[in-house]
């Protein structure tokens, strides 16, 4: 295997928009063959790198190098909205600049390395959100490229969708850079990192593992700690000694200008420690006022098998402080089943009259790109009345808690990253105080240092719950009152 590299980062800087700077000469290279993971906070400018390499987005200053030869495939977080109302087959057409003869045979080889069976005339808008995810794996792997890039590949999968894609990558004798906050997948096959650190907004490169690389992080930190708390004490300690021999006069006047110029000299010595990514404050999302009995009740639900639907009688009725599980394989109806209950079009289902619906959709689409975040946060709840601080203020800083700042406020949503994105979300369903949560993988794109906080909101959620989860180590912290398997 050659050890060339095929893709480097010469002092490169990027803003998106005019003053949301993202890189600020940034270097790193990637060689072939590696297996490389790229890390940091949402909205750090992960997927930005991505688009710089595959020449969706050019860089301010530097320079971005590609090997002439190289091809890219890149398999995105989500189906683009142009792509939804698309055959199966025409959506793999797409993938090819020229028209590709008898393409069927090598639209269902990359299917199966996806591990999904499906009608080349089927309508894309008709798959599940895993199913999709599938699809948009597929369709980077179709095009057998030297250079795979994949971004949150893992989200909406089920575990075995996960463990084929993790077969695939280990196999996969070419270069590979992944975004992901899996961490057990990412171990699996990382032999590299790169971490965008939003502070310096710099690229740090590693080598090892992915725990090997979050061990010598903190290790990192601990030690540059260490080394500051040690010369703090002696730029103290000599400042102490420089103020007593200052007032003795003569020759210790002496003495003490030497210990100011040493304080100096341990001043420039302190070493700017790495901060680590920043995680959302610990928050509460409100129950609707007044809400008594019976929330919601489901007799049947549509059960989709080898892409025919049936129906199944089922008994669940949520009252409020009461978690229900939603559980079953990609493709069996789950993603269906809360749409037709967040738009009341679900048979066999009645729900209590005036609930307010908090509806976390994976794909965000309850969200209007064109809105600022402002506007989408004043429009989640419109009446407040508050003593301490002002309704401005209030949205503010409930904002400010998912580490949305005074400058992201007012971008459009559209302009996010998916991980900001899903950040606004919980903000709204703090702000509308909901009856009725609608949870549809909800850690998809979020950075995992947040996911322990979510799971704690979540568990102690005091309203009627629907989840929707494939992640077993974020169930596992919430309160589940009942399960159902769409899948038995």
């Amino acid at each position: 295997m050659s050890n060339e590299t095929i893709v480097s980062f010469d002092a490169v800087s990027f803003e998106y928009e005019h003053d949301h700077s993202l890189l600020d000469e940034a270097s790193f290279s990637v060689r072939q063959g590696s297996k490389i993971t790229i890390m940091g906070q949402n909205g750090a400018g992960k997927s930005t790198i991505l688009n710089m390499i595959s020449g969706k987005f050019k860089a301010k200053h530097g320079s971005v190098n590609v090997i002439p030869s190289l091809t890219i495939a890149m398999a995105h977080q989500v189906m683009r909205p142009e792509d939804r109302g698309l055959t199966v087959r025409a959506f793999f057409e797409g993938c090819f600049k020229e028209k590709v003869y008898n393409i069927d045979p090598k639209i269902d080889a990359a299917l199966e390395i996806v591990n999904l069976h499906a009608p080349h005339d089927r309508i894309v808008s008709s798959f599940s959100g895993g199913q999709q995810a599938r699809l948009l794996l597929a369709s980077a792997l179709i095009r057998e490229p030297d250079l795979l890039m994949l971004d949150e590949p893992t989200n909406n999968l089920d575990p075995a969708g996960i463990e084929h894609l993790m077969g695939f990558i280990l196999g996969y004798d070419k270069t590979c850079l992944v975004i992901s906050h899996d961490a057990d997948f990412l171990n699996t096959f990382t032999d590299g990192v790169l971490y965008l650190d939003v502070h310096t907004r710099k690229v740090e490169q590693y080598v090892g593992n992915y725990f090997d690389v979050v061990e010598e992080i903190a290790a990192r930190i601990e030690k540059e700690n260490m080394k500051n708390a040690q010369l703090a004490k002696e730029i103290q300690e000599n400042k102490d000694k420089a103020n007593v021999f200052a007032h003795k006069g003569g020759k210790l006047r002496l003495v003490a200008k030497r210990m100011r110029e040493k304080v100096e000299e341990y001043e420039e010595n302190k070493v700017e420690v790495r901060r680590e990514d920043k995680t959302i404050r610990p928050f509460t999302i409100p129950m609707q006022d007044d809400v008594i009995g019976e929330i919601l009740r489901i007799t049947s639900v549509s059960v989709i098998r080898d892409h025919k639907s049936s129906t199944r009688k089922v008994n669940v009725s949520l009252k409020r402080n009461q978690h229900l599980l939603l559980t079953g394989p990609n493709g069996i109806g789950k993603t269906t089943l809360l749409e037709s209950i967040a738009n009341g079009t679900a048979k066999g289902m009645t729900m209590a009259k005036d609930i307010i619906l908090g509806y976390y959709r994976q794909d965000f689409s309850t969200l209007n790109f064109e809105e600022t975040v402002y506007q989408s946060l004043v429009n989640a709840f419109k009446s407040y009345t508050s003593p301490e601080k002002s309704f401005e203020e209030y949205i503010r800083s409930v904002a400010s808690s998912f580490l949305i700042t005074k400058h992201e406020i007012f971008r459009k949503i559209g302009s996010l990253s998916e991980g900001q994105k899903g950040l606004v979300s919980f903000a709204r369903l703090v702000l509308q105080k909901p009856g009725l949560l609608i949870l549809d993988e909800p850690t998809n794109h979020i950075n995992f240092r947040h996911i322990p906080v979510i799971s704690e909101a979540l568990d102690a959620y005091e309203g009627a719950m629907i989840l929707v989860s494939h992640v077993p180590e974020f169930v596992a912290k919430i309160r589940i009152d009942e399960t159902l398997d769409l899948g038995k």
